[in-house]
């Protein structure tokens, strides 16, 4: 739909909707994804007998199926966005090849490796759950396992059943909805209000180029760049885009910027020194951290004041300096005058931050570490009265639905066994099934019989 540029609607935006009109650049950074991703269907084994001239009862010698591939989650360091998923949501990885005649195993199908970036979170869509944080490069996730390989009638063979006609067919292929969400790895994070100078600190300290105007937000996308203060200490910093009033519950993409501060271990509070108000402005930012994340309110911050080049920025920073460290009442590093176009005292807020930097301890166990909740019991079931008939939900029983070849007869009667040993068949008998009735598992009617 075009826009009328010159119409008075435009230029009467409100900060938050210019921010959203100009945040819709379609090579805008990405980081958060939903994909779907499926493993590998197992491998059917077979029913194969042994032919061959001169041995007319040749015996069983039917193969096992391949194993399906699994779909696995790596870290990839020259990434730093999940801009690939938005081209490709579904992921399936390879299914397990048919056994063969004479012992011949199915050839096993090939996992399926998706890179991602540093600072990966991947969360399970559905439960909401926090499967993995992959930090580290080459760092491997299985997410989603591939089908068990069907066995051959050659693994049925025993004494008492020497000619057996049963094998199984593969384990079903196994689904998962994945919310991936990126949050960048940096040492510090510049923050403050739009236009207040971080952009400029960061081109003037490290070779990234963020875009820079002398207008709001032109930092659209999170931007990461290293500075090298001598042979031994470097240290990575992220400029996050401006911060405005009502970040912490999204408005203007809040949660999407105010995410990526969490990882970082010291911010610099970049304030403009010709706002009209300084300490407001220092005020809401802070606000805006403390509503989103309680912790980032502790993090170590180094408010820097910008823009001393300036005359009028200089005469007011004593009487501003004096007032900020009455508010910080000791929780924060001593303030800083600093300017980042004229590149005035930029060394000495690095190595103020460095420093800091270096006195922090080791981070423990993250609270945010994958928590593995015990799992269903697998062999658990629910036996439903329908109108129809009869549904029996639960994952073990549903998966040897699926692997039974009812073809066979001896499949079937091993089937039935699997019903007995869950305790199924009994409890229909106590719930009242009859002759004839139909009874449903997944897509498979079987009709009941004494």
């Amino acid at each position: 739909m075009s826009k009328n540029l010159e119409s008075p609607d435009w230029y009467n935006r409100t900060r938050q909707q210019e921010f959203l009109y100009l945040f819709s650049d379609k090579n805008m950074f990405i980081d958060e994804a939903r994909i779907k991703i499926t493993s590998g269907k197992g491998g059917d084994g077979i029913v194969h007998f042994r032919r061959e001239k001169y041995v007319p009862l040749g015996g069983p010698d039917g193969g096992d199926g391949g194993k399906g591939g699994d779909v696995i989650l790596e870290v990839k360091p020259t990434l730093n966005t999940l801009a690939t998923f938005q081209r490709q949501k579904i992921f399936k990885a390879e299914d397990g090849k048919r056994g063969g005649g004479n012992n011949k195993t199915g050839r096993s199908g090939e996992d399926l490796i998706i890179f991602v970036s540093p600072g990966t979170i991947v969360y399970d869509e559905e439960t909401g759950d926090m499967l993995a944080d992959m930090v580290s490069p080459g760092e491997q996730f299985v997410v989603c396992k591939g089908g068990r390989a069907g066995k051959g009638n050659a693994r049925f063979a025993n004494s008492r059943n020497q000619t057996p006609r049963i094998a199984e067919k593969g384990e079903p292929a196994k689904e998962r909805q994945l919310r991936l969400e990126l949050r960048l790895i940096a040492d510090i994070g510049i923050v403050g209000v739009p236009n207040a100078g971080k952009s400029t600190l960061l081109a003037a300290v490290t070779n990234a180029k963020p875009k820079i105007a002398s207008y709001p937000f032109t930092t659209l996308e999170p931007n990461l760049g290293v500075v090298v203060l001598d042979d031994d200490l470097s240290i990575v910093l992220a400029d996050i885009p401006g911060l405005i009033e009502g970040a912490h519950m999204g408005i203007g993409l809040g949660h999407e910027f105010l995410r990526h501060i969490q990882r970082t271990s010291v911010l610099i509070h970049i304030l403009d020194g010709l706002a009209e108000d300084p300490l407001l402005d220092y005020a809401q930012i802070n606000s805006e951290l403390a509503l989103f994340d309680p912790q980032l309110e502790s993090k170590p911050q180094i408010v820097a004041f910008n823009k001393i080049d300036m005359p009028d920025a200089l005469e007011r920073w004593p009487e501003l300096k004096r007032q900020l460290i009455k508010k910080s009442a000791g929780k924060y590093a001593e303030p800083i005058d600093i300017s980042a176009l004229a590149k005035t005292n930029l060394r000495a807020l690095l190595y103020k931050a460095a420093n800091i930097l270096a006195e922090i301890p080791e981070p423990k166990a993250s609270e945010e570490l994958p928590v593995y909740r015990l799992e269903s019991d697998p062999q658990e079931y629910k036996i439903v009265k329908e109108q129809s008939g009869w549904r029996i939900h639960g994952e073990a029983i549903e998966r040897a639905a699926a692997m039974t070849y009812w073809e066979y007869s001896q499949s079937v009667r091993r089937f039935q066994r699997i019903l007995n040993s869950l305790g199924i068949e009994e409890e229909l008998r106590s719930m009242g099934v009859k002759e004839g009735d139909i009874v449903y598992i997944s897509e498979y009617e079987l009709e009941w019989s004494d």
